[in-house]
């Protein structure tokens, strides 16, 4: 029935079955079969800390994936690297071995500062009744250092900010004035999520002594709004310029 808020599922659920298809890589749900290769990942001191995780068992990783499964206020897609020349359809699912048999390389996830209580079916809006501002804070991690430097972290934010969004990726450049041809193009992908978010709302938090991360989010256009020197860290918001 139009105008009628009905209640929205959790963001992580809306992407159990999502395989967002790139040039260079797959975005997939982060699902059992990842979860040991992360647990290697996450076993180095320094993935740690860049991360702020703490450590954890291999049976604490597996809960900590069921969990996230039913997180209300995240998303995490797996990033798969792509290898040869395989056509690989825009719409395929997590299970299928082309998917299957591709490398881990890293993760994307975005934490949303708040759950939406409704959405409304005319607007396809998130409303909220608090007042309070909403939030989607962006965080990457290439985990592989093979696989560092390739474009994947850029490709990887920008697959994940359309879905989320609903813009196309073009959208995400530091000068939208750019001609198409100067700009370095991502596939286009077809699957946005249920009820997009305003890409106003993205930002991102990274440590101030991070040049190559912050330089990663401004040629996606964000800009620095806030520098918070008990934390050493500086805060990034997308703007449209």
């Amino acid at each position: 029935m139009t105008g009628r808020p009905r209640f929205v599922t959790s963001f992580m659920l809306c992407n159990k079955n999502t395989v967002l298809v790139g040039k260079k890589i797959l975005l997939v749900p982060y699902r059992i079969e990842h979860v040991a290769k992360y647990h290697v990942w996450m076993e180095n001191e320094e993935l740690r800390t860049l991360t702020a995780s703490e450590p954890l068992t291999l049976d604490q990783e597996y809960d900590m994936q069921q969990k996230w499964q039913m997180d209300e206020d995240k998303l995490t897609f797996i990033i798969l690297a792509r290898e040869g020349d395989a056509f690989i359809p825009d719409t395929i699912n997590p299970t299928d071995s082309q998917v299957s048999s591709l490398p881990m390389v890293g993760d994307v996830n975005i934490f949303f500062s708040r759950t939406p209580l409704s959405v409304s079916e005319s607007t396809n809006s998130l409303p909220f009744d608090d007042g309070q501002e909403f939030t989607a804070e962006a965080e990457i991690m290439i985990a592989e250092p093979l696989y560092r430097r390739r474009g994947y972290a850029q490709e990887a934010l920008r697959l994940m900010f359309q879905y989320v969004t609903g813009c196309p990726t073009s959208h995400f450049i530091q000068n939208p004035r750019v001609k198409m041809s100067q700009r370095e193009e991502t596939h286009q992908v077809p699957v946005k999520m249920p009820h997009s978010i305003p890409p106003t709302s993205l930002i991102a938090r990274i440590s101030d002594k991070n040049t190559p991360s912050i330089k990663l989010f401004e040629r996606l256009g964000f800009q620095i709004t806030k520098h918070v020197e008990v934390f050493e860290e500086v805060e990034l918001r997308w703007n449209a310029l």
